[in-house]
């Protein structure tokens, strides 16, 4: 969440210096230390940091290289905070100013690179709409034409006439509020109160958006596909839509990381992640750390995708104008086909020449080839019937003859259009 972590930076950070990396008591010394003056809450801080004091006193952590010491309290401290996290790199022996310098691909030119974190967005077959997120950039809504917001705008609009939305958060490990509450604003009216409020020692800040997204989609189907790899921001925003009542969550449980924070630099090479603030979410009274935000169906990360999609397009066949409704329809029944039909144990019955289209097998399946065209590979729907994967609305039927073989494809589109081949040629 790193407009929050760059409000919250540098709060009780030890002036760097080229220093040698201290012995390993030393260093957990000074790490219970900054825990102790940075986590936001006190007791806890305090408890963590006599514990790491004693551990140290008796030796737990002596002999271990400093890369190997980051290592063993980042295992030993997740278990208190999903966030807390210790790393080291060698110290280097450069200038003050050297070292305060922005790295010259640092988080702004990442994000630029990444498309603020939009890594796809299209229409998935029967005019349901797809946004895969791998990050939360963060807005400046006091500055127009600002990038990630616009991009933002750019992906919701791409979608706008779609008739439900798939977020796809699986690969997403956080980032930013400002886009979590912006991107939550495009799905509920702008007097709701679902916003996380994070409260810390020195300061409280709100997900609310400071300006919410023009026209949202109050009604529209929406659903939001989680793992065990989704957190921080991102679990922020499928925990604010669910407990909402605004999104249906699609999955397994997220990794559990609400608290954000900043990282503290120490002498030696040391750096601490640390938690300042904790979210507190106005419907739940609570939040998702340690437990992770839980599914409201549970399913392995790699189905939740087509698990949604038939999800979306079962629930908005019945609102689609009926002489539109065939596309869906069609694409209901390629999807579910897809999950639980299986293929005739021999293609070579469909094989060979229908006018200009050559059917032939490409491993267990079919394609149809064309001249000058790319290979069409087709699923199967049952019977006698097959579908463009690239395609879902159109449909391949194979008719037999007097003689029992087959004898003819019929291509049926959507707009209720077909075309009829007679079978000219067999292998």
């Amino acid at each position: 969440m790193r407009l929050i972590a760059v409000l919250i930076a540098g709060l009780a950070a030890p002036a760097l210096t080229s220093t040698p990396t201290p012995p390993p008591r030393q260093a957990v010394a000074e790490i219970a230390d900054a825990i102790e003056q940075n986590y936001f809450d006190p007791g806890v801080a305090g408890h963590v940091a006599s514990a790491l004091r004693a551990e140290a006193a008796a030796g737990r952590y002596d002999g271990q290289s400093p890369a190997q010491l980051a290592t063993t309290l980042s295992t030993r401290l997740v278990t208190v905070d999903r966030h807390f996290h210790v790393a080291w790199r060698p110290p280097a022996a450069t200038t003050p100013a050297a070292r305060q310098a922005p790295p010259a691909y640092g988080p702004e030119e990442q994000d630029r690179r990444s498309g603020y974190g939009f890594r796809q967005v299209s229409i998935l077959s029967g005019n349901i709409g797809y946004i895969a997120l791998d990050s939360f950039a963060p807005i400046d809504f006091a500055q127009t034409g600002w990038p990630s917001r616009a991009t933002a705008d750019a992906a919701l609009q791409l979608v706008r006439h779609t008739d439900g939305v798939i977020i796809d958060l699986r690969d997403n490990g956080g980032g930013d509020p400002s886009m979590v509450g912006y991107l939550a604003s495009a799905f509920v009216g702008p007097d709701r109160d679902i916003y996380n409020v994070f409260h810390g020692r020195q300061m409280t800040a709100s997900e609310r958006p400071a300006t919410p997204y023009s026209g949202p989609r109050l009604a529209m189907p929406l659903y939001i596909l989680i793992s065990g790899r989704t957190g921080s921001a991102a679990e922020s925003f499928a925990y604010t839509l669910q407990a909402a009542h605004r999104a249906t969550i699609i999955g397994e449980p997220s990794a559990g990381a609400a608290n954000p924070g900043g990282s503290v630099d120490l002498p030696g090479g040391y750096s601490l992640f640390v938690s300042r603030l904790t979210p507190i979410n106005p419907l739940t009274h609570a939040n998702w750390e340690t437990l992770g935000v839980k599914p409201d169906r549970g399913v392995m990360p790699a189905d939740a995708l087509d698990t949604a999609h038939v999800a979306a397009l079962e629930a908005v066949i019945p609102t689609i104008p009926a002489a539109e409704r065939i596309d869906a329809e069609r694409a209901l029944e390629a999807a579910k086909a897809m999950r639980t039909a299986h293929a005739p144990v021999s293609m070579t019955g469909y094989v060979g020449q229908y006018g200009p289209t050559r059917i032939v097998q490409a491993g267990d399946g079919l394609q149809a080839v064309r001249e000058h065209r790319p290979p069409v590979t087709l699923g199967w729907i049952g019977g006698d019937t097959f579908f463009p994967l690239a395609q879902p609305s159109t449909r391949y039927r194979f008719d037999k003859a007097a003689n029992g073989r087959f004898g003819r494809l019929v291509v049926s589109f959507v707009d209720g259009g077909s075309m009829e081949f007679d079978r000219t040629a067999t292998p």
